[in-house]
């Protein structure tokens, strides 16, 4: 479940990088703090990914992401 879990806060870290470098933009600022999460976020997945025997595929994200979130409620 460790790299599930990785997996899947890296996705939400990445996710909700983009409105805020959307409002740095647009507020003439350099995007520092969210660049930095989109870099924290890659590491992340890419850790996730590499730690993964046999690697994820595209079609079991949602089903990575169901477990986590499954798990988390329980």
């Amino acid at each position: 479940m460790g790299n599930d879990f990785i997996l899947v806060l890296g996705l939400v870290i990445g996710v909700l990088a983009i409105p805020a470098i959307a409002s740095a933009i647009s507020d003439r600022q350099p995007p520092r703090v969210a660049a930095f999460a989109v870099v924290v976020a890659g590491a992340m997945i890419i850790y996730a990914i590499y730690n993964q025997p046999g690697g994820y595929t595209i079609n079991e994200i949602p089903d990575v992401i169901t477990r986590v979130v499954a798990s988390i409620l329980r």
